[in-house]
């Protein structure tokens, strides 16, 4: 009789598996937009401006909508956070893939950022069900594996099924979102008990006043910001480059954005343990990568290939190391429950540098074609002066997580 109730008891998904498949499928599509969305887009007739348009659409949806998510998480918990996300974005791939029109494009992208929180709610959830300091680390280093895989896999993949059918990588990660939604509706359970009493407000830009009051986490903030900035102005406008000045096409735009993809993986899974934060504090690392970062991008806009490449797995390095300090320091800091706000005013700080960014690098681009990779040059080196007189002294770090691109 043991046995057989046993045996009949329902299957079960780790919970921690489904969180990683969110932030594997977020990440995912974050690598197939920037290989194949603009030639998609083009496709339809439009300038370049409409792509660098799309990319901070979605941006500004997620800006306005990220703080308010993070607070409802704090308040209401992980979970219905989590699912309206997964089922947003899979409505808005849906809507994008099968659209034929410009405006459907727009509507797609709308939908998917007015609930763009799967990735730091997935975050504070795997932060929840840490048992200490050394689980929240362990959990959070998964977060920056499985971001790494992905996207060396979205690329690749991308670029592969665009050859065959231009929509076909958006209706595969909608139909993926459509499961990833199931699984966590039936097998995700709450994990944040510990809630905040405090009365929520609904506007956007309260838990950004708030942040921006602190003197010592200000220019951190800003530094982010432009960091966001530097990192996005090219983006958009990636794989046109590409095809314009090398004339590499879809494909090895995606081979480009997984050789990023490897880097990151390098340095989650091996180098931010072993390498950069046994040899320098979180401070030097937060204000010095800024250097070759900035040094990276104006490689890149040198007329030749090999060195453009180099030029692309300098920035990675930088991206990937800085993205992790800067996102790991705030969030300790914060209360366990202020935890969902912090990460949601990076994340909107984020955002909103995903809609300033691709403006201004499809404004720049329409100009000289490597103009975007100076202009963020130009402002990390802003984001290096501001940080050096601010003078941050940072306390050291567990192993970090990362922040989504």
């Amino acid at each position: 009789m043991l046995y057989l109730q046993s045996s009949m008891k329902k299957p079960t998904i780790s919970p921690k598996a489904i969180i990683l498949s969110t932030v594997f499928l977020d990440v995912v599509g974050i690598g197939l937009i920037i290989p194949v969305l603009p030639s998609y887009v083009e496709s339809f007739g439009v300038s370049h401006l409409a792509v660098t348009a799309l990319f901070a659409v979605f941006a500004l949806c997620a800006f306005l909508s990220s703080p308010i998510l993070g607070v409802i998480s704090d308040r209401k918990g992980r979970r219905p956070v989590l699912l309206v996300s997964l089922a947003s974005s899979a409505v808005g791939w849906l809507i994008f893939a099968f659209s034929h029109s410009v405006v459907g494009l727009f509507i797609g992208r709308i939908i998917d950022g007015s609930a763009a929180g799967n990735l730091p709610t997935a975050q504070n959830y795997l932060v929840d069900i840490s048992k200490d300091e050394k689980e929240r680390g362990q959990n959070l280093g998964l977060i920056g594996a499985v971001f790494g895989v992905a996207f060396i896999i979205g690329p690749l993949v991308g670029g592969l099924l665009s050859s065959f059918y231009k929509p076909l990588p958006f209706i595969v990660v909608g139909f993926l979102a459509v499961i990833n939604t199931i699984l966590a509706y039936f097998f995700l359970p709450e994990t944040h008990h510990e809630r905040n009493p405090e009365k929520m407000s609904w506007n956007p830009f309260a838990p950004l006043a708030k942040a921006m009051k602190s003197k010592t986490l200000t220019p951190l903030y800003i530094a982010w910001l432009l960091f966001g900035i530097a990192a996005s102005a090219n983006q958009s406008v990636f794989a046109l480059y590409l095809q314009a000045k090398f004339s590499w096409g879809v494909l090895a735009a995606g081979t480009m954005m997984a050789v990023v993809g490897i880097v990151i993986s390098i340095n989650q899974a091996v180098l931010i343990k072993k390498f950069w934060l046994k040899r320098f504090s979180p401070a030097m690392l937060n204000l010095w990568l800024l250097v070759p970062f900035a040094i990276g991008y104006v490689v890149m806009a040198l007329p030749y290939k090999w060195v453009f490449v180099l030029g692309l797995i300098v920035t990675a390095f930088g991206q990937s190391v800085y993205r992790v300090t800067m996102t790991s320091q705030t969030v300790g800091k914060a209360s366990k429950m202020e935890q969902g706000e912090t990460m949601g005013v990076l994340a909107s700080l984020m955002s909103l540098s995903m809609v300033i960014g691709p403006l201004l690098g499809g404004l720049v681009y329409g100009y000289a074609l490597p103009a975007p990779f100076y202009l963020s040059a130009i402002i990390l080196a802003v984001a290096f002066v501001l940080l050096y007189r601010a003078n941050i002294k940072t306390p050291p770090m567990d192993i970090p997580g990362v922040q989504a691109i």
